[in-house]
């Protein structure tokens, strides 16, 4: 395919099918990795992307850790490796659990392609992404028309909040001029984006106790202290957002904000999402609350039986909570914040432990780098339209990393809004294969410009 003849009409709009059956290979291994039944699956994911280098003439090896292995690789430019760019590609080979089962129309570690989408679990996160990079610097390997030297870095833990990828390259003295990482998506169909930055995550479990046992209901009901009570009174003090937990928030651009006004609605993503809003104001404040602000949220509760009818007064209570947070946020600073908060809540006579299991901060990507400009470039013209610049309202530990050892990062990809991830039946668009091998293809073409 001629450079100056890429544009959206000059991409297939159907899938080789002998790349969807090398991505429907990877999707059916069900590399979980938040359950340790499925470590061995992880493991095999990694090695089916280190032999996927190896079969476009890289070098690649797994990288054991204190957790999950990382694949670490090189394909060299065509020319010689003297003298070109050096590009860095980043992904993730672990997924989501799938549960609820009941709730997928197809199994999910069986891809299957039905009204025009590829539905299984890591079709978009990050499995079907990450393809399409490493489908793009194969081409041009086996075409001797790769004019950088691609690092491959990908990690088994994402999903889990996992360090060691960030742990390699904080050690890594090799560097790279520009990283690409196909872990994103589109606002809607055909309208693609960048974002230039990601928001932290701190995530805490929660476990409190109000007695010693539970208690009649009808003995001690409204003299007792309640643990559910208790421990919604303690949520709340931090799900209302108060100052402490808002301090060091970066705002977002005026060339960002003019991206918004591209975007849908609030009330339109919200709708077609499903959900409801959470006040009067989430619809119009909507990408300032998801992409540039600090959110609270909790993610489970354990306490007392609410599937029998049982009168007592649970005395233990369990919950999991995060925060995310806005770039410009210090992790330190607002878990400080966070855990005062919350002990401050807690009722008299409540015991509260606090347990930190994760946290990653927040990170930017300046916008006038050279690398983000020559790949708006570049994705201009295969979709024939220039990237909006965004932000992204989840958390890669990657970039923050990335950014702090002055790598400019290309954060996109082809899902959409609709894609379901973390959810029942996970999808991307098929003819989106094409078309992001096409787009990242033309990336690292452009790149070679960075010297």
């Amino acid at each position: 395919m001629a450079r100056a003849a890429i544009d959206s009409l000059a991409v297939s709009e159907q899938p080789d099918p002998a790349w969807l059956e090398e991505l429907f290979e990877w999707l059916r291994i069900p590399s979980i990795s938040a359950d340790q039944a499925h470590a061995d699956d992880v493991r095999r994911a990694g090695e089916w992307a280190r032999d996927f280098v190896r079969r476009a003439g890289g070098q690649a090896e797994l990288v054991d850790t204190d957790s999950f292995p990382l694949l670490v690789g090189d394909i060299p430019a065509s020319n010689g490796a003297n003298g070109a760019p050096t590009i860095l590609l980043y992904g993730h080979f672990d997924v989501q659990p799938p549960a609820p089962l009941e709730l997928w129309e197809s199994e999910p570690f069986e891809p299957e392609v039905r009204d025009g989408y590829i539905y299984a679990r890591g079709a978009v996160d990050d499995k079907g992404n990450a393809f399409l990079l490493l489908k793009a610097a194969e081409l041009l390997a086996a075409e001797r028309a790769l004019p950088v030297n691609v690092r491959i870095a990908f990690d088994g833990e994402e999903e889990t909040g996992g360090d060691s990828i960030v742990d390699f390259l904080e050690s890594d003295d090799r560097g790279a001029d520009a990283c690409i990482i196909f872990d994103s998506g589109m606002p809607r169909e055909d309208v693609p984006a960048f974002d230039l930055g990601v928001r932290g995550l701190i995530y805490y479990h929660l476990r409190l106790r109000t007695g010693e046992r539970d208690l009649h209901s009808g003995v001690f009901g409204g003299a007792a202290l309640n643990g559910a009570h208790a421990l919604m009174r303690t949520l709340e003090a931090v799900v209302s957002m108060p100052e402490g937990v808002r301090a060091g928030v970066i705002d977002p651009m005026d060339e960002e904000r003019r991206s918004w006004d591209e975007l849908d609605t609030g009330a339109a993503v919200l709708e077609e999402a499903g959900a409801r809003p959470a006040d009067e104001a989430a619809a119009d404040e909507f990408y300032t609350r998801t992409l540039a602000s600090p959110a609270v949220d909790v993610h489970g509760i354990a306490v007392g039986e609410p599937h029998l009818q049982k009168t007592v007064l649970p005395v233990s209570a369990e919950a999991n909570v995060s925060i995310r947070l806005a770039p410009g946020q210090d992790v330190e600073e607002i878990d400080g914040a966070f855990q005062g908060r919350l002990r401050e809540a807690a009722p008299e006579g409540a015991e509260l432990e606090i347990e930190r299991w994760a946290s990653s901060p927040a990170g930017l990507i300046p916008p006038d780098s050279p690398a983000v400009r020559l790949a708006q470039d570049a994705f201009e013209r295969v979709l024939g339209r220039r990237p909006l610049l965004l932000r992204s309202g989840g958390t890669l530990p990657i970039v923050p990393t990335l950014a702090d050892k002055g790598i400019p990062t290309i954060l996109s990809g082809f899902a959409l809004p609709n894609a379901n991830m973390h959810s029942p039946n996970e999808r991307l668009l098929a003819r989106y294969i094409p078309l992001g091998v096409a787009t990242a293809r033309e990336t690292l073409v452009a790149l070679a410009g960075l010297r």
